[in-house]
């Protein structure tokens, strides 16, 4: 008796692997950006908490993920094993760009954290405070140059709220886009650009080793254990965070939705997510299903109203 009671929860237990869902998440974008953070913390922690067997990483970069986006909705129709992160910077490309595939093109599942957007420049700038910048971009707009993802995406939607602020023409900015956060801190530590502007979590390790300097954050209120001030606080009246979802498939059934919304939120109620979203300075915004679909939308209408509003979207 003992032996088949043995027998049948080890069947049981085998049974449960092989049904486990494997999954390949895309990050639309290059290696070692937001995205791709998001991505592969993503993979660890479903396979460390055995929600997922095998979780595999791909990169498609470009055009603030829509060519990833494109991609994903025409080639994983009706697959649940396929996922793609995104976020308000892919909101922004999609009307930017006048994408004609959209977030509609694929199934929304749930949105998962929040970012302060953080300013810095490098360690040996001779711009100090964000006054300093703010004086640069008064005096000559285009001799402060901006580091930063997609065009159309957050950090450059933050730039021209800025300008907006402290009386700049935002369509005087000098942007320059690009397609990874690997490229971005390059050029912001090489001295190329003015200032960088992306998630605190992105920087976060040449802030702490003294390689850059952080002027501000864009959020509402300060990041526990980091020494800098919001804009608000220092004088520019703009708050901006970012934030990253994660969407599946079109074409997958009602079913399967309802399964890889359970994978999601196992992954997010888990020790090990709440331990990463920690150590990156990402705050957990976590909303599923239904209601993130609603509030996705309300996202949308509100970024073109701002895009209307600093000259990139006519």
């Amino acid at each position: 008796m003992n032996k088949l009671l043995l027998a049948a929860l080890v069947t049981g237990a085998l049974a449960q692997t092989a049904f486990a869902q494997d999954y390949t998440i895309m990050a639309p974008a290059a290696p070692g950006g937001g995205w791709d953070q998001t991505a592969r913390t993503m993979q660890q922690v479903m396979q460390d908490e055995g929600i997922a067997a095998n979780v595999q990483v791909t990169n498609v970069p470009g055009a603030g993920g829509t060519i990833g986006l494109a991609q994903f909705a025409n080639q994983a129709q009706g697959d649940p094993s396929q996922l793609i992160v995104g976020g308000y910077v892919m909101v922004g490309a999609i009307l930017t760009n006048q994408s004609p595939v959209t977030l509609d093109n694929v199934t929304p599942i749930a949105r998962l954290t929040g970012e302060s957007e953080a300013l810095v420049v490098p360690a040996n700038s001779p711009i100090q405070t964000l006054d300093d910048l703010v004086a640069q971009l008064k005096e000559n707009p285009g001799s402060v140059s901006w580091a930063g993802g997609s065009a159309g995406g957050t950090d450059h939607i933050l730039a021209g709220l800025v300008a907006t602020a402290v009386d700049v023409d935002p369509t005087q900015i000098n942007y320059i886009a690009y397609s990874g956060g690997g490229e971005a801190l390059a050029a912001i530590l090489g001295g190329q650009v003015t200032v960088g502007v992306s998630g605190y979590g992105e920087f976060a390790s040449q802030i702490e080793a003294g390689e850059l300097r952080l002027l501000a954050l864009s959020g509402e209120s300060r990041l526990e254990g980091v020494d800098a001030p919001t804009l608000s606080e220092a004088g520019v009246d703009v708050v901006l965070e970012n934030w990253r979802m994660v969407a599946a498939a079109p074409g997958i059934t009602p079913e399967q939705e309802a399964e890889i919304n359970a994978d999601i939120a196992a992954m997010v109620e888990s020790d090990a997510w709440q331990e990463a979203l920690a150590s990156r300075g990402w705050v957990n915004t976590y909303l599923a299903g239904e209601d993130f679909k609603a509030q996705l939308a309300k996202d949308i209408t509100a970024t073109e109203g701002i895009l209307r509003q600093i000259g990139l979207v006519q």
